[in-house]
């Protein structure tokens, strides 16, 4: 058991909150766009760091998890470093 010091993964934060939700009764929990595209936009900002054009990262996208988003999307909807929430 973890106490208040826990390293969690992004996967076993997507999957606490799914479990937590069906316990409740909840629908999946679904983002636009725009708040998805402000999620991922560290690792955005990272791969065009490495040279990776929007085209690119778009294709990534789809052959690593099936998500479907234009260059065009990712260039209007990035946040930039000042533009991103952190926790707390």
């Amino acid at each position: 058991m973890i106490d208040d010091a826990g390293d969690f993964t992004a996967e076993q934060a997507a999957a606490a909150t799914g479990a937590l939700r069906e316990a409740l009764g909840l629908p999946p929990q679904r983002f636009g766009t725009e708040q998805f595209v402000g999620m991922i936009s560290d690792e955005i900002e990272q791969l065009r760091a490495a040279g990776r054009s929007d085209g690119d990262i778009s294709r990534l996208l789809s052959q690593g998890s099936g998500i479907e988003i234009g260059p065009e999307a990712l260039a209007r909807f990035y946040a930039g470093p000042g533009g991103r929430g952190r926790p707390a």
